[in-house]
């Protein structure tokens, strides 16, 4: 999965078909898991996840991606696709785009064709975007397939160019240290909140044009390991991104968020498209265990019972294939 910095929003082709959107994103150690099998005695197609699908066609299959993935690769019968993940979807941390590039990856091999990662990325991006027809950009598939700390430049073209951010082991844990992630206990369907983003592209363009610039900034506080810095970005760009939609922040989040700041931290945002997911500050050491109790409190008062911190570290492995047995096709 992916945590992103700043630029989110700015990779939807409403905004970049018209100016170059940029976002940077690290990977982080969550993973989803799609698991592939072929067998040849067994001609229906299973599908598990949260629930358990057999059917004889890939057209009755009620899971979107894995219907339009089946249908797109003329994959009709015997085969067995179930996921399970380190983090529930809808938390804002890239998950329905690392299942989508995963069983793309999964599915094209299983076909006995491999695909590199930036394949893998694009294969997602059609995916989502062209099947299944999700309001979504193309952060997600590229970060999480790709892996590492990168900047991600959308152009109008539909290229999207990769710079790797080079940080050295010890900036990259020093970075980590002062980073703190909460999953708030309040899930939210990304599309939902993009689709009102879209439609106000046009409004708002002047701020996402701001957002796409301010990358290069962050890229270079990042380098001289500016965290008060970085985490004033943070937040400014959270103003900036709560202004394209209304449904972005909530007067739960907003209180989870203002206590954050009052506590110490020196910035943060919410991940993902908003209205829900995690929560993510920079902050000083001496006031992180003061922000955690706090938010604790407060999400025990609001009764959200999957409240949590998850702990996060950067990785550079992108999609991986873990074991890859052949079986007849």
């Amino acid at each position: 999965m992916r945590i992103s910095f700043v630029g989110g929003g700015t990779d939807l082709a409403a905004f970049y078909r018209f100016s170059p959107g940029r976002v940077i994103s690290t990977a982080i150690d969550k993973y989803v898991y799609v698991a592939i099998n072929r067998p040849p005695l067994i001609k229906k197609i299973s599908a598990r996840y949260s629930t358990t699908e057999m059917i004889d066609h890939p057209s009755k299959i009620n899971n979107d991606r894995i219907r339009e993935a089946l249908l797109d690769l003329k994959i009709y019968s015997n085969i067995e696709i179930a996921t399970f993940a380190d983090v529930s979807a809808n938390t804002g941390l890239g998950a329905s785009s690392s299942f989508a590039v995963a069983l793309m990856k999964g599915l094209y091999l299983a076909q006995g064709k491999k695909i590199d990662k930036q394949e893998a990325a694009e294969a997602g991006c059609r995916l989502e975007i062209d099947l299944v027809k999700e309001p979504i950009g193309k952060q997600d598939q590229y970060a999480v397939a790709l892996g590492g700390l990168n900047i991600f430049q959308f152009n109008p073209d539909d290229s999207v160019e990769v710079t790797p951010v080079r940080l050295d082991f010890k900036k990259r844990l020093n970075f980590e240290r002062h980073l703190l992630v909460f999953f708030t206990g309040i899930t939210r369907l990304a599309s939902s909140v993009l689709a009102e983003q879209k439609h106000k592209t046009e409004k708002n363009f002047d701020t996402l044009k701001q957002m796409a610039d301010s990358v290069l900034d962050f890229k270079e506080l990042l380098l001289r390991e500016d965290f008060k810095g970085l985490g004033k970005m943070l937040h400014e760009g959270w103003l900036k991104k709560k202004v394209l939609a209304s449904n972005i922040s909530n007067p739960m989040m907003d209180q989870l968020y203002s206590a954050a700041l009052e506590c110490g931290a020196w910035g943060g945002k919410v991940l993902g498209a908003g209205g829900g997911g995690c929560l993510m500050f920079l902050s000083p050491l001496d006031r992180m265990s003061t922000i955690r109790n706090t938010l604790k409190k407060l999400a025990n008062n609001y009764k959200l019972d999957d409240f949590n911190e998850i702990p996060v570290r950067f990785v550079q492995s992108g999609v991986e294939v873990i074991l890859n047995q052949q079986y007849p096709l």
